[in-house]
């Protein structure tokens, strides 16, 4: 971390908790457009993609949200977080609109939660009436967003892509919750970071939210010290989420983290795996509560 300009990274500190359920590891309609925005759909290549059920009990035995379920105190916390995420897009819009609706979901090290933030964070934005998610998994070592989803691994994705073997529209994979839809990792390749860093990629990634104005990209990566594309997919994103687990995450871990993603000058922390006392209130209580 650069010393001299701690604001930089610090300067929007999202203060919530995001309480990840115990024991976890590190870490609905075909999406259609609105109504209001036929000319941005009308923009788009067409490619027939494939149509794929999320496993709601799934999700539900990993702690993380249902779509379409009852409002929990870990729903009302992400939806501060992303509530801070969307404002920060805003403001980076002015500079850069297309990398300003793509944010980056890390962690410093492996199972501080940054997968299980990625995925609440996506389903929780796919709730908003004016966006498309892409929940791009670019954990190439340890990609697990396809399983935890459970709508199948195997499948072509970003790597492919980056390779040139096929097209990245062709890779992304529509899911049942609306306005959700998942970019896989792909093939495995001892050259991941090469071709995150070429100029292939980031034209490729440009094209990729530039296909679809609504569209906000959500990419999961490595941990910033355990692998080397996190600050490379840094150079990329218009906004970084760092996980920050409560119990784990040393100060000298996230100081390096956060120096490690120097190329995305919007750094924000989410802090997780907090313990909450039983009695003590947290949000969600109040519409426990609602008809009583």
């Amino acid at each position: 971390m650069n010393e001299h300009s701690p604001k930089r990274y610090y300067g929007s500190l999202i203060q919530r908790a995001v309480a990840m359920m115990p024991g976890l590891p590190d870490e609905a309609p075909k999406p259609q457009a609105s109504a209001a925005a036929p000319e941005s759909r009308a923009e788009m290549p067409v490619h027939p993609r494939p149509l794929v059920s999320i496993d709601r009990r799934r999700l539900a035995d990993a702690g993380l949200l249902v779509p379409g379920g009852p409002i929990t105190p870990l729903a009302e916390e992400f939806r501060m977080v992303k509530r801070q995420l969307l404002l920060t897009a805003r403001g980076v819009a002015g500079v850069d609109a297309d990398r300003a609706r793509m944010i980056l979901v890390c962690s410093a090290q492996p199972d501080e939660g940054k997968t299980f933030c990625a995925i609440n964070l996506a389903l929780s934005m796919a709730a908003e009436k004016d966006v498309e998610i892409l929940l791009a998994d670019a954990d190439f070592a340890k990609p697990d967003v396809s399983k935890r989803l459970g709508i199948g691994e195997g499948r072509p994705g970003l790597l492919d892509a980056l390779a040139g073997q096929i097209d990245v529209e062709e890779c992304i994979v529509d899911t049942d919750v609306p306005q959700l839809a998942i970019l896989p990792a792909g093939a495995r390749s001892v050259s991941d970071t090469e071709l995150l860093a070429s100029d292939g990629a980031r034209a490729m990634l440009d094209r990729l939210a530039a296909a679809n104005p609504r569209r906000i990209v959500i990419f999961d990566s490595p941990p910033a010290l355990a692998a080397s594309p996190a600050s490379v997919l840094a150079l990329h994103v218009g906004q970084t989420m760092m996980v920050v687990r409560a119990d784990r995450t040393s100060e000298e871990d996230l100081r390096a983290a956060v120096a490690a993603l120097d190329g995305c000058e919007h750094i924000q922390l989410v802090l997780n795996a907090v313990s909450f006392q039983p009695q003590g209130r947290r949000f969600g209580s109040y519409y426990a509560q609602a008809g009583r």
